[in-house]
């Protein structure tokens, strides 16, 4: 299979152009270029899992200096690693309309700029929580890049269905962050929030898979929804989502969570393993990909992890009022 080159209006291939035939862009052009190479919205979702957790490991309200400084750090820490994602992938990227416009895909960012960037990124996420918040969560972080590029991206993406139940201990790693730049440790209830993304991975980005299915498997990569049929995939989905509301109410006595965060998970969590049973009901009847609707539980599986860090950060706000 070899990889679509990317050509501009003109028709010539971008990676063919030499640097004075390169069209000059304006500097907030090239900026949401590198912009776009660090995925904002998957950073987004990252964040979700590291400003609560920073609540409960504080009991109360941390530091405002202290979570700007954890945010910014956790960013940048991300940043780099999509970054460096996207540099590896740019082959398989030009081949998925989902990725095709990204800036490695196309040429807009050159690939030797793209990998300075992203291990520039890095080297400041690990010495900025080195040197703002602590070393362990510097540690971690820098564990959290290699990961996702060497264990995940490189290892796991193209040769294995199970790719991204294990390369998803990358996302998870966000939690350890948060507790530990508040305590400069690891605690049990770190541990168990770890252990509810780690589980919540596969039915949040499998139905995503399904949706574009064609174009991992026009790009080669054996995503469970590529090899495996619908209905496998659907109850996989379903023994993962219960797992992982077990273990947002493993917390519960672990954590010593209270009222609120205990009826949040609950609520949110009947929801979320309603719209996987939905999804495994309709895969049985053999039903297309319109009648499926996969996109309904991965936007829901957003929501669910959002609400649940949500009841994590303001449960123990309630202990302190009451």
């Amino acid at each position: 299979m070899t990889a679509i080159e990317p050509r501009s209006a003109d028709g010539q291939a971008a990676t063919d152009r030499s640097p004075g035939d390169a069209p000059r862009r304006s500097f907030g052009a090239v900026a949401r270029d590198y912009l776009a190479l660090t995925k904002p919205r998957i950073i987004e979702l990252l964040l979700v899992t590291t400003f609560p957790v920073m609540f409960l490991a504080d009991r109360g309200v941390p530091s405002a200096w202290l979570i700007l400084a954890t945010l910014i750090g956790g960013s940048l820490s991300a940043g780099s690693a999509n970054s460096l994602n996207c540099y590896l992938d740019r082959d398989i990227d030009r081949l998925m309309h989902r990725t095709e416009g990204r800036p490695l895909a196309t040429g807009a960012i050159t690939p030797r700029a793209g990998l300075i960037f992203g291990v520039t990124l890095g080297v400041i996420s690990v010495l900025w929580l080195g040197l703002l918040v602590n070393w362990l969560s510097a540690a971690l972080s820098f564990g959290a890049i290699v990961l996702y590029v060497g264990f995940y991206t490189l290892l796991l993406k193209r040769r294995t269905s199970q790719n991204i139940v294990w390369g998803g201990i990358a996302g998870c790693m966000p939690t350890l962050i948060g507790w530990s730049a508040v305590t400069g440790s690891l605690s049990w209830s770190a541990l168990i929030l770890f252990l509810v993304v780690f589980f919540w991975t596969p039915p949040h980005y499998w139905p995503l898979s399904m949706r574009f299915r064609d174009d991992y498997a026009n790009a080669g990569v054996p995503m469970l929804p590529v090899v495996a049929e619908d209905v496998a995939v659907a109850k996989q989905i379903v023994a993962y989502t219960w797992v992982t509301v077990l273990s947002t109410l493993a917390l519960v006595p672990v954590g010593d969570m209270g009222v609120i965060y205990t009826v949040i998970a609950l609520v949110s969590g009947v929801v979320f393993l309603r719209e996987a049973h939905v999804l495994l009901h309709r895969a049985r009847t053999g039903a297309s990909y319109k009648v499926l609707k996969p996109m309904r539980l991965f936007h829901y599986s957003i929501s669910y992890l959002t609400l649940v860090f949500v009841g994590v950060a303001v449960d123990p706000l309630v202990h302190i009022v009451f």
